[in-house]
């Protein structure tokens, strides 16, 4: 496979790709910041979210919806700039994260779980569905860091990540949205999954910042393909013209003895063989 190449740099903390009208959206959480980049590197900033960005999607009438992390609120973008969906905060264990929104305009949305900067226990997680009308549940829960989410292309299967599990779990998608039938998808053995990607094959890319690398997996476990990345490797999506391009969003993890957070963000980018499917 050949290597990869630079699309951005200069970011904090490249995290959320959605490929969505010829660009690739993100958030860069830390900066607060949703941006977008097009294929000839191009950088624009979309929205300024004070409760730092993550999961990126799009309801029915086509407003940008996101995910406010820290104070745990879904929003969306409109003319009049951002307004509340959805309150998570008695929903959410802790900080909310990832997002995938299917295509009845229902988002479905991780989180934390626990505070993992100081250190607190493991606990684990839910995932809240928000309707289109903002009515929000749990329709999942005893995750253990649900993390990037795919919906496959019939609408009827859900996969996430669970960063803590190492592995990744799938639910059935019932008619009104609840979700049933959990089973194991792929375990792995040393990297976890954060962001991840579906393809026509029903293969998956993985982002691993333990391993510092994407890599694709297949129901079961059996793995394909590795690219190794320079840096912790935190999220991926295949987009571009034909579904091909595979973009790979890496950051270096802070440095506490000297007092820096995440930095070094950057996007590049890899032709692959088989294209995207799915949602997002």
């Amino acid at each position: 496979m050949a290597e990869t190449r630079r699309l951005a740099e200069r970011l904090v903390f490249p995290e959320g790709p959605r490929w969505h009208d010829g660009k690739l959206w993100f958030s860069d959480m830390n900066a607060q910041q949703v941006m977008t980049v097009d294929l000839s590197g191009n950088l624009e900033t979309i929205a300024t979210v004070p409760g730092n960005p993550s999961g990126l999607g799009w309801n029915l009438q086509g407003d940008l919806l996101i995910v406010s992390m820290v104070d745990r609120r879904l929003l969306k973008l409109t003319d009049k700039g951002l307004e509340e969906v959805a309150n998570l905060w008695n929903l959410a264990t802790y900080h909310c994260n990832d997002m995938v929104v299917d295509s009845k305009g229902r988002a479905y949305i991780g989180n934390f779980g626990f505070d993992l900067n100081t250190g607190e226990p493991i606990r684990t997680a839910e995932i809240i569905m928000v309707t289109p009308d903002g009515e929000a549940r749990i329709v999942a829960d005893d995750l253990l860091f649900p993390n990037g989410t795919v919906i496959t292309p019939d609408g009827k299967t859900l996969i996430v990540g669970e960063t803590y599990g190492s592995r990744l779990t799938a639910f059935d998608i019932a008619p009104d949205g609840s979700l049933s039938g959990r089973r194991v998808w792929a375990t792995m053995n040393g990297p976890v999954p954060d962001g991840i990607s579906l393809d026509a094959e029903g293969g998956i890319w993985v982002a691993s910042p333990t391993t510092s690398e994407v890599f694709r997996i297949l129901e079961g476990g059996d793995i394909t393909d590795r690219i190794p990345m320079h840096a912790g490797t935190y999220a991926c999506m295949l987009g571009g013209e034909e579904g091909r391009t595979l973009f790979i969003l890496t950051s270096e993890p802070p440095d506490p003895f000297a007092g820096r957070p995440f930095h070094g963000g950057c996007i590049d980018v890899i032709d692959v063989d088989i294209p995207h499917a799915g949602l997002p």
